[in-house]
């Protein structure tokens, strides 16, 4: 179903802003918080065996943490409206950042894959900035055709869009990354009115695309991760180690948790434990319980953002509000699978948590971008 904008008593669309939604804000600090204190925890011991010093990633990623927060505030106070007018130049930028990202050489040392580009002391992954893309074009796209939502040759569009990004991923290799970035324009097609027959043939095509890559060789290491998944134990001290200790972490840490800082697998058992397996630790740490609590903080964020959605005033915000919520659940979602060995390692980060200063920041100007339709959802009557 097609959505429907909201207006006022005369009819049209209201641009008064009004107030932030504060449940939203304080889910995101509180995550952003228990993710800091967790991060320190994970990474002290890591960070001292390697680098001399016990507060070298959470010194660097609370510094990221404050600017991100401010980034966050600021874009609240922006009209949403105006990132319509960007969202080609957006979208062209970062196929160019991708396409360089493939000529060039691994940027990072000891890698085999090529997803970062190093400028400095500053490093990113392009696809942060490639699923910003695609849930703004996407927005921009279906809100300005909408009545055109049933038609095929729109779906087409769309689609053709979607996949040039995710070649673009997949050839990374970044088989988690092109996963999320397929799954959120799935979404807004369906929230934006895509007819369920087109819908079944996108997923197929999507689906379809993917098996080919691994079963081609695109995408070579996808079988090894399969294999590994299924029996992490027939290479114990190899493909299969980080899993194992993580499995092992978890396990640990039972109901109530070792306690906070009490962790023995992050004394260099888990591989990078202040990465994407930072949640194995959390477990050992904190317990099922914690790590319960911690997705019930995730559940309430995208249950706060999908109600920001539906408050908006116009397709364009509900759109943005559903991509970027999306976005962070899922990526949650899809960590914490990959942790608990439910499925194949993707090499997902866990949004909040997860050691990556740029990644920090990226995430926190969109939750920026949430709040600032939260503020244009209240319909000022004239």
């Amino acid at each position: 179903m097609a959505l429907k904008g909201v207006k006022n008593k005369k009819g049209k669309l209201s641009n008064s802003p009004g107030k932030i939604d504060i449940t939203f804000l304080s889910l995101v600090l509180l995550l952003l918080t228990i993710g800091l204190i967790m991060l320190f925890s994970a990474s002290y011991a890591y960070s001292y065996t390697y680098y001399g010093n016990s507060y070298r990633f959470i010194v660097r990623q609370a510094a990221f943490a404050v600017i991100g927060v401010v980034a966050m505030l600021v874009l609240s106070r922006i009209d949403y409206h105006i990132y319509r007018k960007f969202s080609w130049p957006i979208f062209f930028g970062s196929i160019l950042l991708l396409i360089f990202l493939l000529i060039m050489p691994p940027m990072v040392s000891g890698m085999d894959v090529k997803r970062w580009i190093v400028i400095g002391p500053i490093n990113f992954q392009p696809t942060e900035i490639a699923k910003f893309a695609v849930i703004l074009l996407f927005s921009h796209l279906i809100a300005a055709n909408y009545k055109q939502m049933g038609k095929l040759k729109t779906i087409l569009l769309l689609l053709g869009i979607l996949a040039v990004v995710c070649l673009l991923v997949v050839l990374e290799p970044h088989l988690s990354a092109t996963l999320l970035i397929f799954s959120i324009g799935v979404v807004l097609l369906i929230v934006g009115g895509m007819k369920w027959l087109h819908l079944g043939g996108f997923i197929g095509i999507g689906v379809g695309g993917v098996l080919l890559a691994v079963l081609t060789g695109v995408v070579g290491y996808g079988s090894d991760r399969f294999k590994y998944w299924l029996d992490p134990w027939a290479d114990p001290m190899g493909k299969g180690y980080q899993t194992i200790q993580s499995l092992l972490a978890i396990g640990s840490g039972g109901i109530m948790g070792r306690g906070l800082g009490k962790s023995r697998q992050k004394y260099l058992w888990v591989p990078e434990p202040h990465n994407d397996f930072i949640f194995s630790i959390v477990c050992e740490e904190l317990g099922i319980i914690g790590a319960l609590i911690i997705i019930i903080l995730f559940c309430a964020l995208i249950w706060r953002g999908f109600t920001i959605a539906i408050k908006s005033q116009d397709k364009f915000g509900c759109l943005m509000a559903v991509g970027l919520t999306f976005q962070v659940g899922l990526q949650a979602i899809l960590n914490i699978l990959v942790v608990t060995n439910t499925i194949p390692n993707t090499g997902i980060s866990l949004p909040f948590f997860s050691y990556g200063g740029t990644a920090l920041v990226l995430l926190l100007a969109q939750m920026g971008i949430v709040l600032s339709i939260s503020r244009y959802s209240s319909i000022q009557k004239v």
